[in-house]
């Protein structure tokens, strides 16, 4: 994590080892979170995005699918990265709106 060390939605400090990280790709957005359960209120606001810096190396992303509805993924998607420890986990998505209703029903734990 490099740039964003405040919660997109509840504007706390971020722990570059203990949150999660989304990021638009292609694109220049990104947005952090210190809990899961903050991209739902995040998403159903309006998601507010950062922009993402300039010459940062991306993260890891998933597979070729949204985990939410199992659709392949265009050339726009969305990877969310929890960053736990040295751990990474990334889950990749088609829309935010199935992202919001990934996160609503517990995440990769539901």
């Amino acid at each position: 994590m490099t740039h964003v060390d405040r919660c997109s939605w509840c504007d706390r400090q971020v722990e570059p080892d203990d949150c999660w990280l989304l990021q638009e790709a292609p694109g220049a957005r990104r947005a952090a979170f210190c809990r899961l359960e903050h991209v739902v209120p995040w998403a159903m606001r309006g998601a507010r995005w950062d922009p993402d810096g300039a010459g940062d190396s991306p993260e890891p992303t998933a597979g070729g699918e949204c985990a939410h509805c199992g659709a392949a993924l265009g050339e726009v998607r969305l990877d969310l990265v929890r960053h736990r420890g040295r751990h990474r986990i990334s889950d990749s998505f088609c829309s935010v709106d199935h992202l919001a209703a990934w996160a609503r029903a517990g995440g990769r734990w539901r």
